[in-house]
């Protein structure tokens, strides 16, 4: 079976390594543009010149050099991994199975390019990753496989992608493709009842509201980690909280959610309506992260300052 393999970032890399190992016949690599002046080397690039494959590198999917290269290649299968871009319909067409496709959550929930904050953010117990038969609509095709992992109450994005979706992912990328070639993989159409679709998150989806309960704070600090970072303010200036640690003890009596109410052996601690927040790393306007020790010794914040969701320093916080 000739399959041609679309990815990109360290993910794709090691699922065309996969590929490779497994025996699968790889006629044709398609990744993204070097970045000018970026030192770090294109990884799947590497694999693809490291292994004389043919490559190509196109600023988008829809242009008529991708598609001339593709019909001339004449595949059976388009293998996506970690892939930003649509693939049009025309594309798939050339392929005699079509195209697959990595996705992060277990479809048809949380279809969209950042599937696994949302998940985070909304304080989901479990995740997946499922491989689907790719079409013109936005992860929607008929489902190959698909397995599930826990969320535990600490994940964040990145522990939960690098430590549990990213492994299985590319294994799995691996299993779809044996399984079409040997003529075993199922179709399975996903119940459009259940489907949720949730946009690319930006800095405003994770704007903490600090009345809004411990573990759904806890959750924006999570569900923002690597990007775009929670967001909260102090004395009208922004700043992200990057990491935290939940305590469920009520605040003292007279602390508002928000409230700096205990600074010690360079740490503090954050009021939430039904407990506080532990803050180890920040960042400020003017500082790269830095750990929350740091913040105190440098002047940056203090006992009794108050953080809020961004309107006048002087109303409550946000609610």
């Amino acid at each position: 079976m000739r399959v041609i393999f679309i990815g990109q970032a360290p993910f794709g890399a090691d699922a065309l390594k996969y590929l490779l190992e497994q025996g699968e016949n790889v006629v044709g690599v398609v990744t993204v543009p070097d970045v000018p002046g970026q030192k770090k080397p294109n990884p799947v690039k590497e694999v693809a010149q490291e292994k004389g494959l043919p490559l190509i590198q196109p600023r988008g999917m829809r242009g008529a050099e991708v598609h001339e290269w593709v019909k001339e290649l004449s595949p059976d299968l388009l293998a996506l991994a970690f892939v930003t871009d649509i693939v049009p319909g025309s594309l798939i067409q050339l392929a005699t199975h079509g195209g697959i496709n990595f996705h992060p959550s277990l479809l048809p929930k949380y279809r969209g390019g950042t599937a696994i904050n949302w998940a985070v953010l909304s304080g989901e117990k479990e995740t997946g990753v499922t491989i689907h038969y790719i079409d013109e609509g936005l992860d929607t095709g008929d489902i190959i496989i698909q397995e599930k992992v826990d969320i535990d109450p600490d994940d964040t994005v990145v522990s939960l992608y690098f430590n549990k979706l990213y492994p299985l992912g590319v294994k799995m990328v691996a299993e779809a493709v044996k399984l079409i070639r040997e003529g075993r993989a199922p179709r399975i159409p996903q119940d459009e009842s259940k489907a949720s679709y949730q946009p690319l998150i930006t800095e405003a989806d994770v704007v903490i509201d600090w009345r809004g309960g411990l573990q759904q704070v806890y959750n924006t600090i999570r569900g923002g980690n690597p990007t775009p970072g929670a967001t909260t303010y102090l004395r009208g200036e922004k700043v992200k909280i990057w990491e935290a640690v939940p305590l469920y003890e009520p605040p003292p009596a007279g602390v508002s959610p928000g409230e700096v109410f205990a600074v010690e052996e360079g740490s503090f601690q954050v009021a939430a309506d039904d407990g506080s927040l532990l803050v180890k790393r920040m960042q400020f306007p003017a500082t790269k992260k830095i750990a929350a020790a740091e913040a105190l010794s440098e002047g940056l914040l203090k006992k009794g300052d108050r953080f809020d969701a961004g309107q006048d320093p002087g109303a409550p916080p946000a609610g």
